[in-house]
């Protein structure tokens, strides 16, 4: 068999422009297509890689804060609860503070009014003791007992010695102000002159004295000068008595 060396040159030709033209429009824009498709893959893997590594970073930090929040928390719940309780025991103590200052007002009102109602008690009886005394000394000795008073009290005046004599002596001739006669009630002309006369010779000297009248002194006459003072009432007899029964009572009382 001849073998056609122009058809099998023209054949070889035509395979080598075929190959030429298959690389040169066909295989190098597929492979040139296949490294972008590769290189956009890579890129895009890059930067799923990147986002992966951008979202765990901001997913750590998600749990630090979430850890520092929660840190936060605990410790302004931590000061919080220990200033409810700091408030909760202040606002106790005002409590206790302010019940104890209502009970001790509270006791020393009761002390008040038990001590309101022991001395108009103790007014309401020397009142009538007084009057009982003044209307059986005037029943029984045809005297007032205002004029028995000022005798005793010129009596008293007259039995003074020592060193109580000497002091109300010194008050009475040193004093730039005169003596001071209280009595509970207005003493008559010739009383006044009889205590007058029994200053003067108790003391021998001209003693200036003026009179006044004290209805808080119950039944009696005192004599007051620079300090010094010499008294006799029946007060001082009823607070003697007071004294006593009050010793006896408290006993009672204290139950």
């Amino acid at each position: 068999m001849l073998i056609d060396w122009f058809t099998v040159a023209a054949q070889a030709l035509n395979f080598l422009i075929l190959v030429w033209l298959m690389k040169r429009f066909l295989y190098k824009p597929v492979l040139n297509a296949i490294d972008a498709r590769e290189k956009r893959i890579s890129t895009e893997l890059a930067n799923a890689d990147a986002k992966k590594a951008e979202a765990q970073k901001e997913h750590d930090e998600f749990q630090q804060k979430n850890a520092e929040f929660d840190q936060q928390r605990a410790d302004l719940m931590s000061k919080a609860t220990g200033e409810a309780q700091a408030e909760r025991q202040r606002l106790l103590d005002e409590a206790r503070k302010a019940a104890d200052t209502a009970s001790s007002k509270r006791r020393e009102a009761l002390k008040a009014e038990e001590q309101n109602l022991h001395q108009a008690i103790s007014r309401r009886t020397q009142q009538e003791v007084f009057a009982i005394a003044r209307k059986a000394l005037t029943d029984l000795a045809t005297v007032s007992l205002e004029e028995r008073l000022g005798e005793v009290f010129t009596r008293r005046l007259r039995e003074m010695d020592g060193k109580p004599k000497a002091a109300l002596g010194d008050a009475l001739k040193t004093s730039s102000d005169p003596g001071v006669v209280r009595s509970t009630f207005d003493l008559p002309a010739d009383q006044r002159a009889a205590i007058q006369n029994a200053l003067n010779e108790t003391f021998s000297a001209e003693v200036r004295v003026r009179f006044e009248t004290a209805p808080d002194l119950i039944g009696g006459i005192e004599l007051t000068a620079n300090g010094q003072k010499v008294a006799w009432s029946i007060g001082d007899y009823l607070a003697s008595m007071e004294n006593d029964v009050g010793e006896l009572l408290k006993p009672a009382m204290s139950q």
